[in-house]
């Protein structure tokens, strides 16, 4: 039996990939389709092969029960909220990911730099000050920014990427605090706090580094939000639902000078369309949204998405998965 192998995520670009899955299985790339489309091809394929940046696709129920000879899902990715890991697992589908895979994604910055790309152009005005110039004006008062050697900066979680990202601010010589109820810090020039609210009311810039999951869902909220300084600059490049979009938006109306820079938002996989916070960013200089490009570095992909290829056909060649 020739397996067969799905690709719904662009890969042409990344030097070898292509040839390196066509050795496992015969190959069809479809390079941002839509679910429905995906749910009139899945029933012949043996393995997925995704990533959540850019994709339409939930790989969920609908689309595993129609996917009758499926085994593996493979995504190039740490996160997996585009996929129903439980409900693969109950369909014995075996999804790989990145997710512990520790030796490789410690070899992956590119996340942490674009939060701290965020973190630079929020202070510096860098946005709007731009577009004021393409209008043919040449005013810096009002794009007047902020220092870094004089922020405190807040990180919540404290994993690969909130250490890249400390480091980065570290090099700045700003002050850094941390939250992480999971890790002891010993590092001297980081203070550790032991709860979100003390972090919030303390920070200038607050970084959000923390995988999604239940825990973590809406961590900055109606209630908390509060806590914030009225000037303050909300980072996030982790998921969307870390942060209760409605909360943000009416806080930022509340508070002129505050910011949110993110490069993710709520309900991302499905409803871009709809978002509240993409229109509220036509109204105003407050927000920043990137469309997912935070791991979308050359280096990064080629990492991740020959990782996950390696690590795809480790499977099938020893575990005999097909």
């Amino acid at each position: 039996m020739e397996t067969k192998i799905l690709v719904i995520t662009p890969i042409r670009h990344i030097n070898g990939l292509e040839k390196k899955l066509k050795s496992i299985g015969k190959l069809d790339i479809y390079d941002d389709p839509t679910e429905k489309f995906i749910k009139e091809k899945i029933q012949s394929y043996h393995i997925i092969y995704t990533n959540p940046n850019k994709s339409k696709v939930y790989l969920g129920k609908k689309l595993i029960d129609k996917a009758h000879n499926l085994k593996v899902i493979a995504t190039a990715s740490t996160g997996t909220n585009h996929i129903d890991v439980d409900y693969a697992k109950r369909k014995k589908i075996k999804v790989l990911s990145l997710t512990k895979d520790l030796k490789t994604i410690r070899k992956i910055s590119s996340t942490a730099e674009h939060a701290f790309c965020l973190t630079l152009a929020s202070i510096r005005n860098l946005i709007p000050s731009f577009y004021s110039v393409r209008k043919g004006n040449w005013d810096y008062t009002k794009y007047v920014g902020r220092q870094m050697d004089y922020l405190r900066v807040g990180i919540v979680g404290y994993g690969r990427l909130g250490k890249f990202y400390a480091k980065y601010c570290r090099a700045f010589n700003t002050n850094i605090s941390v939250y992480d109820p999971y890790k002891t810090i010993k590092t001297k020039y980081i203070n550790q706090l032991n709860s979100l609210d003390n972090l919030l009311k303390e920070s200038d810039v607050v970084a959000f580094h923390v995988h999604l999951n239940k825990e973590t869902y809406h961590l900055l909220n109606n209630k908390n939000i509060s806590k914030l300084k009225k000037n303050a600059i909300i980072i996030n490049t982790s998921r969307g639902e870390v942060v209760d979009e409605k909360a943000v938006i009416n806080f930022l109306k509340k508070n002129k000078s505050a910011k949110y820079a993110c490069d993710v938002i709520e309900n991302e996989l499905k409803k871009k369309s709809e978002s509240k916070l993409i229109k509220f960013s036509k109204k105003t200089n407050q927000v920043i949204i990137s469309p997912h490009i935070g791991g979308m570095t050359l280096e990064a992909q080629q990492i991740a998405y020959h990782r996950i290829a390696d690590k795809l056909n480790y499977l099938i060649q020893y575990d005999k998965i097909i």
